[in-house]
């Protein structure tokens, strides 16, 4: 029996309702498919400057070898998987390649040594199906339907019990760890495990995982923004993956965002969502840096701050930061007195210029923020399970496909989340109909349907149509 027939079987006996006990019983495959860079590339690409890297120029379907389990981890069937831009990062090897993380890893030695290697299987969100679980894993047995979320980290790090961002052990995972989600089968650590929401299809849930728990903590968690009833947010970039669930958590909480898009048809997808305030930065021709991206204009800063200032007189009183470099000394000159900035990625660039006189005469906070623990993925979970929150998965691809995938991520060329079905069936995975029914058709592939009504097609990715 080949691999995938192994795969297929396994799959077979889950879709059929068998008992945990017969599918942990079933042989696993010893070889599956993953997106995977390779080290030998990585002097090659290095070589390229950074703004000139093709994600296909590296990324690469192969077949893996089935890696062993430990006893607090679980073994996955990846049903479906998203593109982050971290699998943007990992595949043209920046700021660092990922193999510099792998190799220190692996240093550690027992269980850990699997992680080093010549390839690395990328991917940092996936849902599907558990079909092995270590010996001490007590809350998850075969055959039940998960998500994953990223956060690696020791449960016997102390750090883990006050913040787990904080540990000294913890890693993002399929980035900063081997055997991620853009594959057939995923290895992940008990503790990232959550229960999938069950009216939703394996791509949905899968591509909300990550952006959405990282919008969580910077937004809504005391350890980000802890945003109130009636706050301003200006939220950059604001159609796409941290940017599409932060509006919609700003609208959920009572707060008032200002959203900043680059694209006539995203100020249209953010009206019919309800936001009332939006800047096109292109259309009204704003340039943060000098030409040779050197020096600050001050002078563009200015004309931002005063135009975020037409909508809020004072000021935001928070600003979602991710593009970093470009953006931050806008972030600063828009905040009220006293104002938060909570940032984090830097997908524009991580050195950056602003004025610290004006940050502190203002009182103006600077939050770093990165993912999210434990509690804050369930919060955030949670609210997708209720629909208080919901998808913004604009297309999916095949797992064949993540080449392609992330390039487009990495141009921009996307709105929302970009999926991709590993082992899924377009559509597939909705396992509670009658919920999904009670809350909307129309309302959960809202994202989807405005993107899709007034803007680019996504380079032949398809929308998902459920399939109950």
């Amino acid at each position: 029996m080949s691999d995938q027939q192994r795969l297929l079987e396994l799959l077979h006996a889950i879709a059929g309702s068998a008992s945990a006990a017969e599918i942990g019983g079933l042989p696993l495959p010893e070889t599956y498919r993953a997106a995977v860079t390779r080290r030998s590339d990585v002097e090659r690409t290095l070589r390229i400057s950074e703004v000139n890297r093709d994600p296909v120029s590296t990324l690469r379907i192969e077949r893996v070898a089935t890696p062993s389990v430990a006893p607090d981890e679980v073994l996955v069937a990846v049903m479906a998987s998203s593109i982050n831009f971290n699998t943007v990062w990992s595949s043209i090897f920046a700021p660092i390649p990922t193999f510099v993380f792998l190799d220190k890893l692996a240093k550690e030695g027992g269980w850990s040594a699997r992680h080093g290697g010549d390839r690395h299987v990328l991917g940092s969100d996936a849902s599907g199906v558990v079909v092995a679980a270590g010996s001490v894993v007590r809350r998850w047995s075969p055959g039940d339907h998960v998500v994953v979320h990223g956060n690696w980290v020791s449960g016997e790090d102390p750090g883990t019990y006050q913040d787990a961002m904080r540990a000294k052990s913890q890693r993002a995972w399929g980035f900063e760890t081997n055997f991620g989600g853009l594959a057939d089968l995923a290895v992940v650590k008990a503790s990232q495990l959550m229960r999938k929401p069950l009216h939703l299809s394996w791509a949905e849930s899968a591509s909300s995982t990550l952006c959405n728990a990282t919008a969580y903590r910077m937004l809504i968690s005391p350890n980000g923004a802890g945003l109130r009833l009636g706050d301003s947010v200006l939220i950059w970039g604001a159609t796409g993956g941290v940017g599409s669930f932060a509006v919609q958590l700003a609208l959920a909480a009572g707060a008032d965002p200002i959203c900043v898009v680059s694209r006539p048809d995203r100020v249209a997808l953010l009206r019919r969502l309800g936001v009332r305030h939006v800047i096109d930065r292109v259309a009204e021709g704003y340039q943060f840096l000098s030409a040779d991206g050197t020096t600050v204009n001050t002078s563009e800063v200015a004309r931002f701050g005063d135009r975020v200032r037409e909508f809020t007189s004072d000021g935001v009183d928070v600003v979602l930061e991710h593009p970093g470099r470009e953006t931050m000394q806008a972030s600063i000159a828009s905040c009220r007195p006293g104002g938060k900035v909570v940032t984090c990625a830097a997908t524009t660039g991580a050195l950056i210029q602003f004025d610290a006189s004006l940050a502190s005469r203002r009182s103006i906070q600077i939050v770093g923020s990165h993912f999210a623990n434990y509690w804050e993925n369930d919060r955030a979970n949670l609210l997708l399970e209720q629909g208080i929150v919901q998808p913004t998965l604009t297309a999916t691809y095949p797992l064949e496909e993540v080449p392609l995938a992330t390039r487009l991520v990495s141009s921009g060329g996307h709105h929302g989340k970009i999926g991709i079905n590993c082992l899924a069936e377009a559509g597939s995975g909705v396992s509670d109909p009658i919920a999904r029914a009670a809350m909307g058709e129309r309302v959960i592939t809202r994202f989807a349907r405005a993107s899709l009504s007034g803007s680019k097609d996504f380079g032949g990715g398809q929308v998902d149509e459920v399939i109950s």
